[in-house]
């Protein structure tokens, strides 16, 4: 193994699953301690155990801001500073423009936008000078989907947040860039679909609209993270890297 994050202390959002879990196994396999979030306690103890003694836990919603307080007291308490932050936790759902409320909405936005901003703002204390922020976007921000209206959106907002930041954080040399990945397998991913066929469905529809004709998989987008958090990024900012198998090109 390269060990690209030797010695490198990283922090992952939603990391019990899917994206997030495969991105905080690999920081770790590269030399990382990893400290990781996520909503539910059980899979997060389980995605802790599965990375090992290098990782640690801290239950938490990103859209609380209590909770963020609390995650980055733990990181100051046990490394004192961060060297990559991954702001990936966030999701979504279906919702036809005409059946939006203002809960769909807020749930959303919370999430995803709300989370992301002060998941960044907090962890500026304990960034060091030259650190990299990654933050998930998605293929979604520069394309139509029918009845994903408020999370396109969501995502168009992480964007723009990274061309701003990058000015913002330019006197410490700090990295901000997103991180957009396609379809990929995840739970988040099938749990769009209300019924097994309606998961067949999009997978089938997915695939035909991907040049490389298939769904990604964790580890790809994993494999991009790590470049924006490794040093080989070092002139890289500003940035949105499609991990998409070309679905978002054409």
């Amino acid at each position: 193994m390269t060990q690209r994050l030797s010695g490198k202390i990283a922090v992952v959002t939603g990391a019990n699953s899917g994206i997030g879990l495969a991105t905080a196994k690999r920081f770790a396999s590269e030399g990382a301690r990893v400290f990781m979030t996520g909503r539910r306690q059980a899979e997060l103890d389980a995605a802790v155990r599965e990375i090992g003694s290098t990782a640690h836990g801290i239950q938490g919603d990103v859209s609380n801001v209590a909770d963020l307080d609390r995650l980055y007291a733990v990181v100051r308490e046990k490394a004192g500073a961060i060297d990559v932050l991954f702001a990936n936790a966030g999701g979504g759902e279906f919702m036809p423009l005409q059946d939006i409320t203002e809960d769909h909405y807020e749930r959303t936005f919370s999430s995803n936008v709300k989370g992301t901003l002060f998941t960044v703002q907090k962890a500026l204390p304990l960034l060091r000078d030259g650190a990299s922020v990654i933050l998930t976007g998605s293929t979604a921000a520069v394309t139509g989907t029918p009845a994903f209206s408020v999370y396109s959106a969501s995502k168009a907002a992480i964007r723009s947040f990274a061309r701003s930041w990058i000015l913002d954080l330019a006197p410490r040399r700090i990295r901000v860039n997103v991180l957009a990945p396609g379809s990929t397998s995840t739970p988040g991913w099938h749990g769009l679909a209300q019924t097994e066929e309606q998961d067949r469905e999009m997978q089938r529809l997915t695939v035909a609209a991907t040049p490389l004709g298939r769904m990604g998989r964790v580890d790809e987008i994993a494999a991009a993270a790590l470049f924006l958090a490794s040093d080989e990024s070092s002139y890289v900012t500003g940035s949105e890297l499609f991990a998409d198998g070309g679905s978002a090109q054409i």
